[in-house]
């Protein structure tokens, strides 16, 4: 995953120093925050892919010497079905509603949309 996280990092930094010359040349803050969060998500997808290539080493798809057949074995780990999806599109659907409707709403979205989305994270930690 090197090279993607090069690639990555690549466009943060054109992201980063495009926001840097924008915000200087038009002063438009809209389109300055636009593109520093653009540089901000390239950069965590690199960091993301650095970590996973310092984690795992090199892969068959990153060697030129590969053949096909380097890269067989298990796939992935693919989970089970899950309640949390479900739960995290409720408690955003909520969370949402509540926007509109009051803030006792609100919190009661935002408690429900906590719970699924750290069920999401955390429905695995012991595999």
């Amino acid at each position: 995953m090197r090279t993607e996280a090069i690639l990555f990092g690549g466009v943060a930094v054109f992201f980063g120093g495009s926001a840097a010359l924008y915000g200087v040349w038009s002063g438009d803050e809209t389109g300055t925050t636009a593109l520093v969060v653009a540089s901000g998500m390239a950069a965590l997808v690199a960091f993301f892919c650095l970590i996973q290539y310092r984690r795992r080493g090199v892969r068959a798809q990153d060697r030129t010497d590969a053949e096909v057949v380097d890269g067989a074995g298990p796939v992935a780990f693919f989970p089970d079905e899950s309640v949390w999806p479900v739960v995290t599109a409720l408690g955003f659907a909520v969370t949402a509603t509540g926007v509109v409707f009051g803030l006792w709403l609100f919190l009661i979205g935002l408690g429900v949309l906590t719970r699924g989305v750290f069920g999401l994270v955390f429905q695995y930690a012991r595999r």
